[in-house]
């Protein structure tokens, strides 16, 4: 696996993995969920998403991150259906927090929604820790932050 800044011919690859990824939650949510509903080309022409690539040069999955006050946000993440199990997600989050590091950032921090239960356990058991929610543009999101240290 590789891990690369997207390029333009990658748009439609990523706008598919987030339907997947975040399809299932618009019932919950009672409606599309905002990584669904983002400017993918806007980000990628800023170079602040990057993709999994399989040595075929296929998409696996998508971060989304930028520089903010003293921390990585992480904005997004996705991963496409063929690729869950394989640790496509856990590999992009790990790409984001090492470019926190070489970046000189001192955390890591992003939200999820409240109905997304899957992240609420997945994100603690990467070391991220719940400072706090509450109600932003008509989302219930949970607010995560790692520390993070030199390696």
């Amino acid at each position: 696996m590789v891990i690369e800044k997207a390029k333009t011919a990658d748009l439609a690859t990523i706008k598919i993995c987030a339907r997947h990824a975040y399809q299932i939650y618009i019932k919950d949510i009672g409606r599309e969920p905002a990584p669904m509903v983002a400017d993918f080309a806007a980000q990628i022409a800023e170079g602040i998403i990057h993709v999994a690539r399989d040595n075929r040069g296929a998409v696996l999955g998508f971060i989304c991150f930028y520089p903010r006050d003293d921390h990585m946000h992480l904005e997004n993440v996705a991963v496409s259906p063929a690729s869950h199990g394989l640790g496509v997600g856990k590999a992009l989050i790990s790409f984001c927090e090492d470019q926190a590091r070489k970046t000189g950032l001192e955390a890591v921090e992003l939200y999820t929604n409240v109905r997304m239960t899957a992240n609420l356990s997945l994100y603690p058991h990467l070391g991220y820790v719940e400072t706090h929610r509450m109600q932003e543009d008509g989302f219930d999101r949970v607010f995560f932050r790692k520390e993070l240290r030199a390696q």
